[in-house]
């Protein structure tokens, strides 16, 4: 399928790879902009409702996704640039509001995740059968979204030593420029993103610093794609574009 990454696939799964990890019982997907409905400049498979396109395309877009996923429900999240978690113990109609990360215990019930740019964290301990989706975009990177969403797990029985996490396709450090001060000031709170861009100036690689943050709360076994959603125009970028629509990542626990 043209707009997602097979979930068999090293991409799409995640999951391969990595001895923590039992593939049976959690899968993770991204998807593309390629194989859906909507029109320029969300063409084509936009999977948000709250950038400006054709809601009737969105939910097409999204009935899809579920379908070649084999999935009734996919839950969503308002998702504001907070550093706010949400336990998620029953599926809604609606994105659950205000939050950035979402985490559930439910077997069968997928986490979706919005991203054209942000870094999409997905987060599974199957032993446990906890999973999480996590949007991590600047603010929400500097402001402790991963570690508040990797304590809520381990509140619910998890261990970060078989925590698998899969950092998706985002604005790499090599093409996100920032002012100095920004860099500076996400570098303290997030170590290891501040970087220079290809031209020499200032910029930021917030998945470098989420990787190196996650290994310093004891989560080792971590998978990221390199892709950088400014570069590859398999992908929406807001940088790139402005007005455009926007991928996702997503997750659940099989039951198996």
């Amino acid at each position: 399928m043209a707009s997602t990454e097979s979930p068999h696939s090293p991409v799409g799964a995640g999951a391969a790879g990595g001895s923590n990890v039992d593939k049976r019982r959690v899968r993770m997907v991204f998807t593309t902009r390629k194989g859906g409905e909507s029109q320029a400049p969300y063409d084509s498979f936009n999977l948000a409702n709250h950038v400006g396109d054709d809601s009737l395309a969105v939910a097409h877009n999204r009935e899809r996704l579920e379908r070649v996923l084999g999935l009734q429900k996919i839950q969503w999240m308002e998702q504001l640039h907070t550093n706010t978690v949400t336990v998620v113990t029953a599926p809604s109609e609606s994105p659950v509001e205000a939050t950035d990360a979402l985490v559930t215990t439910l077997p069968g019930l997928a986490l979706g995740v919005l991203v054209a740019d942000c870094v999409p964290v997905l987060l599974a301990d199957t032993s446990a059968g906890v999973c999480a989706a996590v949007h991590a975009g600047r603010i929400g990177a500097r402001n402790g979204i991963v570690p508040r969403t990797v304590k809520a797990m381990v509140e619910l029985g998890a261990q970060p030593n078989k925590i698998q996490a899969l950092l998706g396709p985002a604005a790499s450090g090599k093409n996100y420029e920032v002012p100095d001060a920004m860099a500076m000031d996400v570098e303290r709170h997030l170590p290891g993103s501040r970087t220079k861009t290809a031209n020499g100036t200032a910029g930021l690689d917030i998945r470098a610093g989420l990787v190196r943050q996650l290994m310093a709360l004891g989560v080792t076994a971590i998978e990221a794609d390199p892709r950088c959603t400014i570069d590859d125009e398999e992908f929406f970028s807001y940088r790139r574009e402005g007005t455009t629509g926007r991928q996702a990542g997503v997750i659940w626990l099989t039951g198996q």
